[in-house]
């Protein structure tokens, strides 16, 4: 199928159709095997990204800066204090004046109700592409990256038991933008998922309805668990990470009293013995050590978390040259 990619968005992994999706994991796993090679790709050459962060970030900004410099491009890191977004500057001005300085628009917004609306209006106001870097629902390039990774280190995902999990953490409610984006990247490919979670962590019933209706469409399976020893049982992937109860309560006490009350959802190595011998974990990172997961999974044999981290600089390289640079 032909594609067309330059000018587009990529805010959601659904907006993009499997063979541009295919496409831009080919092209990544190209720029890898360069960027290793140490292979000069300056297809970027003389266009401008703007980073816009609303939420502190290690990997995705520096990943992004990373990006543009090997495609020969340039970066604008935005912080909203310096800019007049507290004084009336609306997402309309940002996308119409933005989109007219440079060649992209890169947000991370996460405010739950929010954050996606925000991006998609910059988007709606842009002639150039808009990249969600995260919101509240969605973390895209995140799912790529973890797609990629599983390829690596598993293969085709057709009949692999992938299980994406909740996990207790006690720094903060944490966005459903990851898990949400997993389920709907990879339900798209072949996987057998499984969605395990204590009551009360449920994700968006749209989104739930979505991945049904991949999973329908690729002929795999979908199931969710509430039992942790039971959805790592002779699992190939697992990725326990926390997230917060926002579709049952945005109130903070009440969802801080529905995290504390499942401290023992903690990925430690007894639930790892339960996988697969040759089963992967994974992390997006930061992880919350000795309470999300112990020292000894993390740092462990089956731990693929910073082959992960590194494989978001690669999508990000791909996504950004087949929209900034392509046709």
């Amino acid at each position: 199928m032909k594609t067309q990619f330059s000018g587009k968005d990529f805010i959601n992994t659904q907006d993009w159709n499997k063979d541009e999706l295919q496409t831009a994991l080919d092209v990544s796993f190209d720029l890898k095997k360069k960027f290793a090679l140490g292979e000069d790709t300056p297809y970027l050459l003389h266009k401008t990204l703007y980073l816009l962060f609303f939420y502190a970030s290690t990997r995705t900004r520096t990943s992004f800066e990373a990006a543009m410099d090997h495609l020969g491009g340039s970066v604008h890191d935005l912080v909203p204090d310096k800019l007049q977004i507290n004084h009336g500057d609306t997402p309309k001005e940002i996308g119409k004046i933005l989109s007219s300085y440079g060649h992209g628009i890169a947000v991370r917004h996460c405010d739950f109700g929010g954050g996606n609306k925000y991006i998609t209006e910059i988007a709606k106001y842009s002639s150039v592409p808009v990249f969600n870097m995260q919101c509240d629902l969605y973390h895209p390039f995140q799912a790529m990256a973890d797609l990629m990774t599983i390829i690596e280190k598993k293969g085709n995902l057709t009949g692999k038991k992938i299980v994406m999990s909740w996990a207790y953490a006690k720094s903060y409610s944490k966005p459903i933008s990851v898990p949400q984006s997993f389920l709907l990247l990879l339900s798209r490919f072949g996987a057998n998922l499984t969605l395990a979670h204590p009551k009360g962590f449920e994700l968006m019933p749209d989104i739930i309805d979505q991945v049904k209706s991949n999973i329908d469409q690729n002929g795999s399976s979908f199931e969710i668990a509430h039992d942790k020893e039971e959805a790592f049982e002779n699992a190939d992937v697992v990725y326990p990470k926390s997230w917060g109860p926002l579709v049952t309560t945005t109130d903070p006490t009440e969802g801080e009293k529905l995290i504390n009350e499942n401290k023992d959802w903690i990925c430690d190595q007894k639930l790892m013995d339960l996988t697969k011998k040759n089963a992967i974990y994974m992390h997006c990172l930061p992880a919350d050590r000795g309470v999300e997961v112990t020292d000894e999974v993390i740092d462990g044999p089956k731990s693929v978390v910073y082959d992960q981290a590194e494989n978001r600089l690669h999508v990000q390289k791909a996504i950004l040259a087949l929209t900034i640079g392509g046709r």
